[in-house]
């Protein structure tokens, strides 16, 4: 994806503040945070929506589940606690169609989150 503003990021054409990164994801600190803590965890391979990845592809999501923990640890929010979300197309909250999982914490959050 050419044009994928986050496929930019993954392959460092664009800044972000960058808190981790492997072969397989980059987690960067979100531009307009909704939470003290607010970081971004994205797969360096491109899929529009989590609905676009097949079976064999989940093992991905895992990862990115456990970099957000590890991204919460370093920002002291765990015993308190965070929450993580995927947000799949624009009813659920997408803004841009690259799969990412936000990273929140640092206050309390409000239930139902919609």
């Amino acid at each position: 994806m050419t044009d994928c503003i986050f496929c930019k990021i993954a392959d460092g054409k664009i800044p972000a503040d960058i808190v981790y990164q492997d072969d397989r994801v980059v987690a960067f600190r979100d531009l307009n945070p909704q939470a003290p803590l607010h970081v971004l965890v994205i797969p360096r391979q491109h899929f529009d929506t989590i609905a676009d990845m097949a079976q064999a592809d989940m093992a991905l999501v895992g990862h990115m589940q456990w970099v957000g923990l590890e991204v919460a640890r370093q920002a002291g929010v765990v015993e308190d606690g965070f929450r993580t979300v995927i947000n799949c197309n624009a009813d659920g909250g997408q803004s841009v169609y690259h799969l990412h999982m936000h990273v929140l914490g640092g206050r309390q959050m409000a239930w139902p989150p919609g």
